[in-house]
């Protein structure tokens, strides 16, 4: 009985580790190898709507908005549509308006009757747009560069109607920024492979384009007015194809945002954007939980081996070559996003990553509580 659990286990350990390797090299090597295409043509000059919402922003918008509205690209306007905010956002944006003339804005009155929430601030901003090019970011977001508005509307095209782009968090020198900025890259590379195999489902609100008549097709947030978050992801979800999407990673091409001032103000973003999980294709599904539960029992198995000696040398060579391979993989991307030594991390984050994902994930199912776009 003994000797069938540990050929049991044995092989449970060894589907982890082939599963584990699948993974990092046919979607996340992806992301590393990507070269964007060669345009040659003007269609950088199109113009561009980029569209901000913001709720109680004053003070980011104060400090970012410039950098958005003066951006080396000859043709845009910046559309910010104010969400009931509470604060000096009005104001803020009147002052801006009379320094930059190619920023508008409106301004949705709070109510009482009801909750609207981002999706609404979201689809004023698209239908006021001018242009049929749209790029979107947040109010606490700032370009890394002045040429982010070239890089991620040079892969556009006739095919190409969906631009997927990263966001970082602007970085400091504690650990909980590190495992922040660790997360993010991580969750990028994972996002913007599967999109490379033409299997799209993510991207991130904060730097994502795409066209004005792909979002008037359908009416896509009327159904999801109940879920708190995830405008971006349900965007994806009802658009993207494999054929119609493209990333772009480099790191002029990216913005970078605050980050959340302590664990609890993160977990409570993660929870809004899970919201939307439940909503991803079953295939999607199938590869991330699966991914998640592969990663925890070869942490698990691997740790347990270490009593047994006869065990220890495969498990720990299995281990090794997992480790190696993760690490070439992630630098590759890393070098290629301007994330310099960020991989590294993943000596620290490996195992508490999806542990601390799936306990968000776990609280979201069995919870009743609708949480708002703050």
């Amino acid at each position: 009985m003994e000797e069938k659990l540990f050929y049991i286990l044995g092989g449970i350990y060894l589907f982890s580790w082939l599963f584990q390797m699948f993974y990092y090299l046919f979607f996340m090597l992806k992301t590393g190898s990507y070269k964007p295409e060669l345009k040659n043509n003007n269609d950088n000059n199109r113009p561009l709507s980029v569209i901000i919402c913001a709720k109680n922003e004053a003070r980011n918008l104060e400090q970012f908005l410039p950098k958005i509205c003066t951006q080396d690209y000859p043709n845009y306007e910046v559309i910010v549509v104010n969400d009931s905010s509470s604060d000096d956002t009005e104001m803020t944006l009147a002052q801006l308006k009379t320094k930059y003339s190619n920023l508008y804005y409106t301004s949705i009155h709070s109510s009482q009757q009801f909750h609207r929430g981002k999706k609404l601030a979201l689809t004023i901003g698209i239908k006021a747009a001018n242009f049929e090019h749209l790029v979107f970011t947040d109010a606490d977001c700032q370009p890394t560069t002045d040429q982010w508005l070239n890089e991620i509307s040079s892969q556009f095209s006739d095919e190409k109607k969906i631009i997927i782009g990263h966001g970082r968090f602007i970085k400091n020198k504690s650990l909980f920024n590190l495992f922040l900025r660790y997360e993010t890259f991580w969750n990028a590379v994972q996002y913007m492979g599967f999109s490379q195999r033409g299997l799209p489902f993510m991207a991130v609100g904060r730097n994502m384009a795409y066209t004005k008549s792909l979002f008037l097709e359908k009416d896509i947030f009327k159904p999801y007015l109940n879920i708190a978050s995830g405008d971006d992801d349900l965007f994806m979800r009802a658009c993207a194809t494999k054929n119609n999407t493209s990333i772009q990673l480099n790191y002029n091409s990216q913005t970078e945002s605050v980050p959340p001032s302590n664990m609890s103000e993160w977990l409570s973003r993660k929870s809004r954007h899970l919201t939307t999980a439940p909503k991803y294709k079953f295939s999607i599904k199938f590869w991330l939980i699966t991914e998640a539960l592969t990663r925890q029992i070869f942490w698990v198995l691997t740790l347990c081996s270490l009593f047994f000696p006869i065990f220890a040398p495969v498990t720990i060579s299995l281990f090794i070559v997992r480790l190696v391979a993760m690490h070439l993989i992630l630098a590759k991307a890393a070098s290629k996003m301007g994330e310099n030594k960020l991989y590294l991390a993943t000596l620290l984050f490996d195992l508490i990553t999806p542990m601390i994902v799936g306990y968000v994930w776990v609280i979201n199912v069995f919870s009743a509580k609708k949480k708002k776009w703050k």
